[in-house]
């Protein structure tokens, strides 16, 4: 798992490539640790080469929104598969994000 994090003035982009399982979820930690202090603002996470989320990955993707929210900040989920988009569906993410 890799994610590359891309910041501009008013923005965060990180960009997730890989399967964003359990063992992934932990070695990505500091860096997702990194990027709650940069919500502020507005946080994109591109997905376009994301093949596949646990419950791990999506536990990390509600700690991003809330720590945006906290700030006055929201986060953007772009460019998810159809497999990814089913798991958001059945777990009511759709509701919770901004999907683009």
């Amino acid at each position: 798992m890799e994610v590359k994090i891309q910041k501009t003035d008013n923005q965060v982009v990180a960009q997730f490539i890989g399967r964003l399982d359990t063992p992934a979820s932990l070695e990505i930690a500091p860096q997702m640790e990194q990027l709650k202090e940069e919500t502020g603002g507005t946080v994109i996470l591109d997905c376009s080469e994301l093949a596949y989320i646990s419950s791990s990955g999506l536990r990390i993707l509600l700690t991003l929104r809330k720590a945006a929210a906290d700030k006055g900040g929201h986060v953007i989920i772009r460019s998810i598969n159809d497999e990814i988009r089913s798991v958001f569906m059945m777990t009511g993410f759709l509701n919770l994000f901004e999907i683009q």
